[in-house]
């Protein structure tokens, strides 16, 4: 069956087995089964090359990840501030699919929940004991950690996920391209994002995913071995790290039986009603009154230093700490924004650019800021009041940072309890999002693979997760970030490029500005009692219906028998919302042009809606009419025959126009 956008040919509907892109899933299958039989069969080799590899990005390429990551921040900030953020990802009548409160609980659970666990406590007292620069241990290392922390922690980190996840969601819910990573590059290349080099692009993005989302469990699963070691004496040793990943990615197969709805969704509420009880607890029974003033201070401290640490090399004077820690964030955040921000561009459908990045970049950065404050600066004063030798623990293993803290609490046995089931949720909302993810990338865009390919690509990251632990634990972990993320960092500035050239022709066809044989054809003449009723009536199901059959099919028909005289063969296809024309150009490729009835909410002045609510309040229905040029989504509810065909004629015109400029 033909895409209606892309006039490729996408996998059959009815085939529940198997819905794949043939090149980019057994490509990247085939990659990730080589790594991890080089893993498994040399594990020390394995160890030797991935430090190696690390070793040569770091020193060659180190530059380009800091001012690639700057770039971002400085992009997505303009983007706010622009008049481009008044720009909803979906048709212009669209509503959010999820209230903000689950809105923020998934951008948060799938964003860094691992992370934030792990080096809550393991990084700021790194950074106190261990400075890069000044004698640790004091105040003013106190005062430093905290601001390194929130550095990688801050905005640079989701200002790459608003990178992806808004080009995804712009191209996708209000261009009418397929969701995955090549669709953002089509202002560039064309049609082409459908060939060899759209399938490498989505390689990398697998690759890089995978890389990612099984670092992060590995990370999870140190925690978790560290957990029970506190808890039920279990040893902390690769044999058991490996059973807890095989326990705990099978328990991410439930959830993907599930779905996104049932299972993410409420896993990502479990998850912050237990990180909020964690932390509140902590932030009682610590010094509040400190922790708030720490907390408004280093807010203020990591505002005021944001920019120099933003370029901050060590140019002047060579220091390992950049490779160990920021290159490593960078990297990861990196490696985790196509399973990020494919994630939140499905859950973003509707809402403005603005209002997009205003709640990725400030919500999630500001929570993660106060849990970095309460746990971070918790063990640190724990720590130089002599309560608890933390800093001299975590020297050692830094897995067991937060339990080490938790112990020198009250209800130590219950707050580690919750800890570990916290990583473990996590660990579960990683591995399952992240399959779902990847499975999107390797099927086309298809929005509900079959449930077996979600279950091959869980099962894939604890693989990759358990090589890499063997072959070199933590230190392979890291290099497999940092190596993974670079390819997928140059493909990043070129999906900015190719959104901000998508957003520019956006805002000249509005304006009116026809100069360019990409702007938007006019609109046919309709009477003001045609747009009157257009704008005020609330048309039902069956009256959109009516429409298609007794008016769009008729103009249709009517051009394609013309289009036959002339000696083309237009091809008329139903579907089930409505209808198709397609008509082939050879080596120049399609036009199409297709009418479809599309279900909005009534207008609303309630401030978010739950999904549950939008699923039984009333909807009324539009005839959208789009074309095989990626444009913006139109409504043509109303038109008579004559303005239906003019229409097409002047989209057809167009289609045309640009070919013979090609």
């Amino acid at each position: 069956m033909s895409d209606p956008v892309t006039n490729e040919v996408a996998p059959k509907e009815d085939n529940a087995r198997i819905k794949v892109n043939p090149p980019v899933f057994f490509v990247s299958a085939g990659l990730i089964l080589a790594f991890v039989l080089f893993g498994a069969l040399l594990p020390e080799r394995a160890g030797l090359v991935f430090g190696q590899i690390q070793a040569l990005v770091v020193q060659d390429f180190g530059w380009f990840y800091v001012a690639a990551v700057a770039g971002f921040l400085i992009f997505v900030i303009y983007l706010m501030l622009s008049r481009h953020g008044e720009i909803k990802l979906g048709p212009d009548d669209s509503e959010p699919d999820y209230s903000y409160i689950s809105w923020f609980a998934m951008l948060f659970s799938a964003g860094m929940g691992i992370g934030l666990v792990f080096f809550g406590v393991a990084e700021p007292i790194q950074h106190y004991a261990n400075p890069p620069v000044g004698v640790g241990g004091t105040a003013d290392a106190a005062r430093r950690a905290m601001t390194l922390t929130f550095f990688h922690w801050g905005l640079h980190g989701w200002a790459i996920y608003i990178i992806v996840g808004m080009s995804l969601a712009y191209f996708s819910y209000r261009r009418g391209l397929p969701l995955t990573i090549r669709s953002a590059l089509y202002p560039l290349i064309g049609k082409r994002i459908y060939g060899p080099i759209g399938h490498a692009i989505d390689i990398f993005a697998v690759l890089g995913t995978i890389f990612g989302v099984a670092t992060s469990l590995g990370l999870g699963v140190l925690q978790v071995n560290a957990g029970f070691n506190y808890l039920f004496d279990a040893p902390v040793n690769s044999s058991v790290q490996l059973m807890l990943i095989a326990s705990i990615t099978l328990l991410a197969t439930l959830s993907v039986f599930l779905g996104l709805d049932r299972g993410v969704k409420r896993l990502s509420e479990i998850n912050i009603i237990l990180a909020i009880l964690l932390l509140l607890f902590v932030l009682s029974v610590g010094s509040t009154v400190f922790l708030l003033q720490a907390f408004v201070q280093n807010v203020g401290t990591y505002l005021g230093a944001v920019v120099n640490r933003t370029f901050r090399m060590y140019a002047y004077e060579p220091n390992p700490w950049l490779a160990d820690w920021t290159l490593f964030y960078w990297g990861w955040w990196v490696s985790w924004s196509p399973f990020v921000g494919m994630f939140i561009a499905r859950i973003s459908r509707g809402r403005t650019i603005r209002e997009f990045i205003g709640g990725v970049l400030l919500v999630p950065v500001l929570f993660t800021f106060l849990w970095m404050t309460v746990f971070g600066n918790t063990a640190i004063d724990l720590d130089m009041s002599g309560a608890a030798p933390i800093a001299q623990t975590v020297a050692n293993n830094l897995p067991v940072a937060l339990f080490e803290t938790l112990a020198a609490l009250p209800l130590s046995a219950i707050t580690s309890l919750i800890a570990t089931l916290l990583v473990i949720t996590f660990f579960i909302t990683s591995a399952d999002s992240g399959a779902l993810v990847i499975d999107m990338i390797t099927s086309g865009g298809a929005e509900n693979p079959p449930v077996w390919q979600r279950i091959f690509w869980a099962v894939c990251a604890g693989v990759i997760a358990s090589v890499l632990l063997v072959a070199g634990g933590l230190e392979a972990l890291q290099a497999a970030v940092v190596t993974s993320a670079l390819p997928f960092t140059v493909i990043l500035l070129f999906i900015c490029y190719g959104l901000f050239r998508a957003l520019q022709m956006e805002q000249q066809d509005a304006s009116g500005d026809l100069s360019m044989a990409e702007s938007a054809p006019p609109e046919p003449e309709r009477s003001w009692q045609q747009r009157l009723t257009s704008i005020v009536h609330q048309f039902g199901k069956s009256d959109i219906e009516k429409f298609l059959a007794a008016t769009a099919r008729p103009a249709l028909e009517a051009f394609s028998d013309e289009m036959r005289e002339s000696g083309f063969a237009p091809e008329l296809a139903e579907d089930s919302d409505g209808l198709r024309l397609t008509v082939p150009h050879g080596e120049r490729g399609s036009f199409q042009y297709s009418i479809r009835s599309r279900p909005f909410l009534a207008p609303s002045f309630v401030w978010a809606e739950t999904r549950k609510t939008q699923e039984t309040e009333p909807r009324h229905f539009r005839a959208m009419a789009r074309t095989s040029e990626a444009e913006t989504p139109h409504d043509v509810t109303g038109f008579s025959h004559d303005q239906l065909i003019n229409d097409l004629l002047n989209r057809y015109a167009r289609f045309r126009h640009t070919r013979r400029l090609s």
